[in-house]
């Protein structure tokens, strides 16, 4: 990382305090700071153009409020140049340019509190550090509590919203919530109270106009709170809000406790076009590695038998029936869900392990989080909640082979859970595991803090299409907004391409799938994880027609490039990876009528690529298209239907 100090500190004011503005290096995006009264707030506009309007900021800490009674002492203004490599995410290498402004206000107790903000061409991003004015007249001063911040979010009358609301903690199947499943309502009023009174997980979108607005947070690991959006207020917007004392089974505190000197996780706002949204980076560019990979983790795409054949295929011989799936697709993955360990037993799973590797296939397996947090029966239990177990348990896992856990559910955003999900991290790195997170929280920059993270769910999953009709019928408008919200900023496991008609292990029983298998197939590329799931089953192999399974046999997982081409949230999507020297574009339609759109595509340009489209019957085809010179190519997307181009 390079940074350039452009302007020193600047002697405290005595009178009224002049605003202080940084710029985005194209200068359309801009945050002023300033402190009338002594309370801090902030703006942001695009293009001269208001995005959020006057907010609050600070922290009220068990060593003062550091929300008011607060006079400027110093700015400090910076360029951040960074270019770094990413493995598990959108893009594998990212040239990071933003300015910086750091503000140091001083309280009347002597508590130092200063306000980063770093601006780069669509994203916004700000935090806050906490010292002592005179460190060694409190030499005892070691920790303190944060209990609150101040910081909002105030949107301009008019933005409407498409956000997700917090679960009731504790709530529903086996007390199991909130673990960020719950369902967006597209282009809603702000000042529609939230489902369940708890607020809004990140991250969150806003419209407004020809602008868009993406907030969510970065950088939090075992050293704080997760926070998430409170309820909206009139004028004020929506406040940052830390988790409820009921989260985690009511265990561990609502707060962050911090060592002082600290610096609290980073707040981000992408702001732009829904480009801007689509290809952001800001939840990786703001953190740095926690540790070295201690192997090659390897990306790649599994099969899993629980999505539709649920608990009664953890057993020997259906999961020998996935493996051997895996290889005839050329999958370098098999998951082997909840039960395996008393449904196949730890002797057999050693086995089932060699017979994998025989193939050229190799396993994970799935874990309960554990603890007391929830009801879930599911095991095996007592495995990765505490130093002790995770050493025995990954030990073994190492010695027969396994490549990779998933663990699930969990107990919310307490700092005591991210300390769990950190310490999961970290003791698998030891071992050469890498990891999934289901029934859990949303990454937060994880992807680079960790090296061996793969995804999380964090999202209404793939699981949701197999339990109800209603669920099916809403996997199009779920997977049209993502791209934009959910994936923007953090590797989504969604849980898989379905190529079964029926949601059922005989294919003909139980309701039916909504999406055409061309949509599918676009799924693929659309939703972003270095393991990708393909729910593929046996029977597929004879039912689909093969151009499908050719396809999914040449899936890339990891991607080297991402290109937003077109959309809206909740209604379509078209984008565009690249994989090596290879362009993906990939369409998804949400609507009840066929879509017809003429897409830029200059990396195709003049090129003769494969598309697959659907008839108006909705029946997958595969034909040929020439992309013109100028990079631009007609198509329509059925309703419920996809598109691929590629060479």
């Amino acid at each position: 990382m390079k940074l350039l100090l452009i302007l020193g500190m600047v002697a405290a004011l005595t009178g009224p305090q002049k605003p202080v503005v940084v710029q985005s290096p194209s200068g359309a995006l801009a945050v002023t700071l300033e402190n009338p009264s002594g309370e801090l707030v902030y703006d942001v506009s695009y293009n001269g153009e208001t995005v959020i309007g006057k907010s609050s900021l600070g922290l009220v800490t068990s060593i003062g409020d550091l929300t008011r009674d607060l006079t400027l002492t110093g700015v400090e203004e910076g360029r951040v140049e960074e270019q770094y490599g990413l493995r598990t995410a959108k893009t594998s290498r990212v040239n990071y340019v933003a300015n910086e402004l750091t503000a140091t206000f001083e309280g009347k107790d002597g508590r130092v509190l200063t306000v980063t903000f770093r601006v780069s061409d669509s994203d916004v991003a700000f935090r806050y550090g906490v010292s002592v004015k005179h460190p060694a007249r409190e030499p005892e001063l070691h920790r303190t509590i944060v209990y609150s911040e101040a910081s909002s979010f105030n949107f301009p009358e008019g933005t409407t919203t498409f956000i997700c609301p917090m679960a009731e903690p504790g709530s529903r199947w086996a007390h199991a919530r909130p673990s960020y499943e719950e369902v967006y309502t597209p282009d809603a009023p702000m000042d529609v109270p939230s489902a369940f009174g708890y607020g809004y997980s990140f991250p969150c979108l806003f419209h407004l106009g020809s602008t868009w607005a993406l907030v969510s947070e970065t950088g939090v690991g075992s050293g704080y709170c997760g926070a998430h959006l409170g309820e909206y207020q009139k004028g004020k917007g929506y406040a940052i809000a830390y988790p409820s004392q009921e989260e985690n089974g009511g265990y561990g505190t609502a707060f962050a406790a911090v060592p002082v000197p600290f610096s609290t996780p980073w707040r981000t706002i992408t702001v732009g076009p829904l480009k801007a949204l689509a290809e952001t980076t800001v939840a990786y560019d703001l953190v740095e590695p926690l540790y070295e990979a201690s192997t090659a983790y390897q990306g790649g795409r599994y099969t899993w038998s629980w999505l539709l054949w649920q608990d009664s295929s953890v057993n020997y011989e259906d999961q020998v029936q996935m493996i051997d799936l895996s290889a005839a697709m050329g999958f370098e993955y098999c998951l082997v869900d909840n039960w395996w360990d008393q449904q196949i037993g730890r002797d057999r799973m050693a086995e089932l392990a060699a017979y994998a590797q025989s193939k050229g296939v190799s396993l994970m397996l799935w874990y309960s989080s554990n603890g007391f947090w929830n009801d879930a029966p599911q095991t095996p239990k007592h495995c990765m909640n505490t130093a002790v177990a995770r050493e025995r348990e990954m030990q073994w896992l190492r010695s027969i082979g396994i490549k990779g856990i998933k663990v699930d559910f969990f107990g919310g955003d307490k700092q005591e859970t991210l300390q769990l999900y950190e310490d999961i991290l970290s003791d698998a790195n030891r071992f050469g595991l890498q990891v999934i997170f289901h029934g859990c929280t949303l990454p937060r920059g994880w992807e680079r803090m960790y090296p061996n993270f793969v995804a999380s769910e964090a999202v209404m999953a793939s699981e949701n299409v197999y339990f109800t009709p209603e669920d099916a019928a809403r996997e199009a408008f779920d997977l049209t907004i993502h791209p934009f919200c959910r994936n923007a900023v953090a590797s989504m496991d969604w849980g898989g391409v379905i190529l079964n008609r029926h949601m059922s292990r005989d294919n003909r029983s139980r309701h039916a799938r909504t999406t055409t298998d061309t949509f599918e197939l676009a799924t693929g590329i659309i939703n972003q994880s270095a393991i990708q799931c393909v729910a593929l089953y046996p029977n597929n192999l004879t039912e689909v027609p093969q151009f499908e399974l050719d396809f999914l046999k040449g899936l890339p997982s990891a991607w080297d490039e991402t290109r937003y081409v077109d959309g809206y949230p909740g209604k379509y999507v078209v984008l565009a990876r690249r994989h090596g020297d290879q362009w993906y574009v990939a369409g998804l339609n949400a609507l009840k009528e066929p879509l017809t759109l003429t897409l830029d595509v200059p990396m195709l340009s003049g090129q003769t690529v494969r598309c697959y489209v659907d008839d108006k019957n909705g029946t997958p085809t595969l034909t040929s298209l020439k992309i013109k010179a100028d990079g631009r190519a007609k198509v329509t997307l059925q309703p419920n239907g996809g598109l691929i181009l590629c060479r």
